[in-house]
């Protein structure tokens, strides 16, 4: 059958090249940006089922106010023009990421638990930013997504957090369903992820999300929905949403047993009645966080039988990390030298909150080292994330060059054209949460072995926090100019 679409040129600018999806709201294309060079994008047409004047006007007017989304995470698919085509079908442009969505991935076989652990940790990120609002005409408005399923749902690869997982069509589908609701019974959403309160029309708030994601997450473990109507239809599903109980979850993970608190917290996000689900995704998140600390892998548990190349050794090592009991729990930063195997890698460890931490970990970063060797051999060590609306965070760290370990990790560090960050929560101060790999430039590298070749003969009379304020001027002056 001929697609009319594919070859078409939509505002002057985006040549469709190849149809990639389909979904309740509409299909999907790749298409070409020409005003950047053939830039790939995806544009998202709105299905046909959907339109009314109402709510193409309300699309025109609001859509883009649903790209503060993507702005604010990097687990929401960003959202960068919209437009009408000129048989007034209302299209949206979003940013073209290579990947499988969550359907494909675990079509094969399920989710490990620490896999399942980590996309759930990713899509909550987001839907709890999308939960707390966006600013409309001076207003908080808190956005429902309203049809998650496995297919709205991205994952791709990403150089700094590795398996990247993203939310589409947060906020587009409350702009739809706002401008439908009046003139139309039409249902927004995808039958076996909807909540009972959602196929009975009533209005919906977070928990609606929170009872379709557990559907999601139910399949993510075991490659089966909860609940099987006696037919295919909105009648069968709203009679299984409302009233059939979820088939429980033992037995059905082919890794082995799964771990009670996460079997808890599935189940809970399919409760009936929305009263007795989570109230939040953050609550839902905190709680499927404690299963890393607070339960152990059951007899027989397999985590290893994921492809192996999707975490290196050295991912998992930097996961498996626990927060210091000598340290904090505070907003600090300090260098640590970590062994793995026959080598020794320079690491930073961060402790910030948890939003900081999502703000910063998927910004522009970079790092700066200054050095004086009198009146106290010193070195301050400067790593930083810019984001693009809250500016830079610095995380400045001293090495004293007196200190054995300080010297070992400063000579690691000239060694190394890398090293990580580790960022750790202060809401959850014993569990590793991302990392970062930065690179440091061989200048740079050759000029760190110098400071410590020059430090090893280099007398020491003065007092350290003396070169510490030295050093302090010294950078920011350098920072501010």
């Amino acid at each position: 059958m001929t697609d009319n679409y594919l070859g078409r040129r939509l505002a002057n600018r985006y040549e469709l090249v190849e149809s990639i999806g389909q979904g309740s709201m509409g299909k999907v294309y790749v298409a070409r940006d020409t005003l950047l060079g053939g830039v790939p994008v995806a544009i998202k047409f709105l299905a046909q089922t959907l339109l009314n004047e109402q709510m193409t006007q309300r699309f025109m007017h609001e859509a883009m106010t649903c790209a503060q989304l993507g702005n604010n995470s990097m687990h929401v698919v960003r959202v960068t023009d919209y437009g009408v085509t000129d048989d007034e079908i209302p299209f949206y442009v979003m940013e073209y990421l290579k990947g499988k969505n969550l359907g494909q991935v675990i079509q094969s076989r399920p989710l490990s638990v620490k896999r399942f652990l980590d996309f759930t940790r990713q899509i909550c990120l987001g839907l709890e930013m999308a939960h707390k609002g966006i600013i409309l005409d001076g207003q908080v408005v808190p956005i429902i997504h309203r049809d998650i399923n496995p297919s709205n749902i991205l994952v791709t690869q990403s150089a700094s957090v590795g398996e990247l997982v993203k939310n589409l069509d947060i906020g587009i589908a409350t702009l739809i369903q706002a401008g439908i609701s009046e003139q139309t019974s039409s249902f927004l959403g995808t039958l076996a992820y909807a909540s009972p309160e959602q196929m009975e029309g009533q209005e919906l708030d977070n928990r609606s999300d929170i009872y379709s994601l557990g559907v999601m997450m139910y399949q993510m473990l075991t490659g089966t929905l909860p609940l099987c109507p006696n037919v295919n239809t909105f009648g069968g599903w709203y009679k299984a949403h409302r009233s059939q109980e979820p088939k429980p979850l033992d037995g059905l993970s082919p890794y082995g047993p799964l771990p009670q608190r996460i079997k808890d917290a599935v189940m809970s996000c399919l409760a009936k009645e929305r009263s007795r689900r989570p109230s939040s995704v953050s609550q839902l998140l905190s709680y499927l966080e404690g299963s890393l600390t607070s339960q152990p892998p059951s007899p027989g548990f397999d985590e290893g039988s994921e492809d192996p190349s999707e975490e290196s050794a050295e991912d998992r090592f930097y996961r498996q990390q626990i927060w210091p009991k000598d340290k904090p729990v505070a907003e600090i930063v300090f260098p640590k030298l970590l062994k793995l195997d026959e080598r020794q890698l320079p690491t930073l460890w961060v402790m910030l909150s948890s939003q900081e931490i999502e703000q910063r970990v998927g910004s522009t970063g970079y790092n700066n080292f200054l050095c004086t060797l009198n009146p106290h051999r010193m070195l301050l060590w400067v790593t930083a994330f810019h984001h693009k609306v809250q500016g830079p965070r610095l995380l400045p760290s001293y090495l004293d060059l007196i200190n054995p370990n300080h010297e070992i990790i400063l000579w690691r560090l000239s060694e190394n054209s890398h090293y990580r960050v580790l960022f750790f929560s202060k809401e959850l101060p014993n569990q590793y949460v991302n990392s970062r790999r930065l690179h440091i430039a061989l200048p740079q590298r050759k000029l760190l072995k110098e400071w410590v070749l020059r430090a090893r003969t280099t007398i020491s009379v003065g007092n350290s926090q003396v070169s510490k304020n030295m050093l302090r001027k010294e950078f920011n002056e350098h920072f501010k100019s």
